[in-house]
């Protein structure tokens, strides 16, 4: 189906609504490892262009100190001088990407997850209305950005189980594959609460 601009407007304007709503009704698994992992923030966030909604990923450098070149949603670990992982998530944002925290709309939280690397991650959906948008990377942590669709990311044949070995023992993970990018990992899980939720539009 095909959309005038402003019908396609009007489509992602009912959408992030929708959205909201779903993520104000869910209630978030926040979960409390003993001992306690070190915070962290990320932001999903779903980006507004004519031809409907993308999610933003990057993918990271060799450099990182953790998860070198996976894809990954732009985040990182608290500060201590954050006053919340939401402050954290919204920082780390504008210093990998350049998103300033205005042009944000927070729409909700997702599951809190643990992650191989020992983090405890708090992902935030966000969404971000200005098209185009002037992407500032920080070239130390970013390779480059993937805008990928929603509609590409719901469609199960891009779902694929990826096999890797982690500390010596065997995990299937289940992956998205985005050309020649594959989303996997804690990243994977979170995109699957998201999707789970958008289930019931």
């Amino acid at each position: 189906m095909t959309f005038e601009r402003g019908e396609q407007a009007n489509g992602d304007e009912a959408l992030k609504r929708r959205v909201r709503e779903l993520l104000a009704g869910y209630e978030p698994i926040e979960q409390r490892p003993d001992p306690p992992l070190p915070p962290a923030g990320v932001l999903l966030i779903l980006h507004e262009r004519p031809t409907g909604p993308h999610i933003i990923f990057q993918k990271r450098t060799d450099s990182v100190r953790d998860h070198k070149g996976q894809i990954s949603f732009p985040g990182g670990a608290s500060d201590p001088e954050d006053d919340s992982v939401l402050q954290t998530a919204l920082r780390e944002t504008h210093e990998e990407i350049g998103v300033v925290p205005a042009d944000i709309e927070i729409l909700g939280q997702l599951d809190d997850m643990a992650t191989i690397s020992n983090f405890l991650v708090t992902p935030f959906v966000g969404w971000l209305e200005r098209y185009p948008y002037e992407w500032t990377f920080s070239h130390e942590e970013v390779a480059y950005l993937l805008e990928v669709p929603l509609s590409h990311l719901q469609d199960p044949h891009n779902l694929i189980p990826d096999r890797r070995v982690i500390n010596g023992r065997e995990y299937e993970f289940q992956s998205y594959q985005f050309g020649d990018d594959l989303i996997w990992g804690a990243t994977a899980r979170m995109l699957g609460n998201f999707l789970d939720i958008l289930h019931a539009l």
